[in-house]
């Protein structure tokens, strides 16, 4: 297939996604410029240094990891290739619109732990896979329902059986796959909720 004809108005947003993430992996894993310890998700230090909710989600534990994330957003592409995206800038809102939300289920999350059980939550995450979850839970609705319009921009995504078939496959697998030792359960799990909260936006 000609190069013109594999890639679309729509995919830069896409690009951008991978070459930060690429970046900043060679900024941290290959050139050492910044700390990876400096740019993790800790509930117990984001309130002192906020800027994590962002650096730790553009950060990888290796290379494996990388590669993992950016296969996932092709597929995710792919997906939405396939159920009608046409937006310039859907995926770049998406992901702006996660950082808030996801963020915002993670710490009820943790109020909840210590308010009502006296838990203080201790764990760190990192990478882009939250961001992977959350659109593989707003593809596997917008896949069964259709989607006109986010944020009041028009979408007019399809109903599409075989591309909610395949989401719900491919969220299963993650899910198990969530369990393996050095995964984030809960980044995934709220990744996901995050992403089935914005198909209702």
């Amino acid at each position: 297939m000609p190069i013109n004809q594999s890639i679309n108005k729509c995919d830069w947003q896409y690009i951008v996604t991978t070459f930060i993430l690429l970046s900043i992996f060679i900024t941290t894993d290959l050139l050492g410029v910044f700390d990876k310890a400096s740019l993790y998700y800790s509930p117990s230090i984001i309130s002192k240094e906020p800027y994590r909710v962002l650096t730790s989600m553009l950060i990888h534990l290796d290379l494996n990891h990388l590669f993992s994330n950016l296969g996932g957003i092709v597929i995710t592409r792919y997906l939405l290739m396939q159920i009608g995206m046409k937006s310039k800038y859907f995926y770049l809102q998406f992901v702006v619109l996660y950082i808030f939300f996801n963020f915002l289920i993670i710490w009820i999350y943790d109020r909840i732990l210590f308010v009502f059980f006296n838990i203080i939550p201790n764990y760190n995450y990192l990478g882009f896979s939250g961001v992977i979850y959350a659109l593989f839970g707003f593809l596997l609705l917008t896949s069964f329902y259709g989607k006109k319009y986010f944020l009041s921009f028009h979408l007019n995504l399809k109903r599409n059986y075989e591309i909610h078939k395949m989401s719900k496959i491919i969220c299963l697998i993650g899910l198990i796959f969530s369990f393996m030792p050095g995964v984030s359960l809960r980044s995934h799990l709220s990744g996901f909720i995050t992403g089935c909260f914005l198909f209702f936006i």
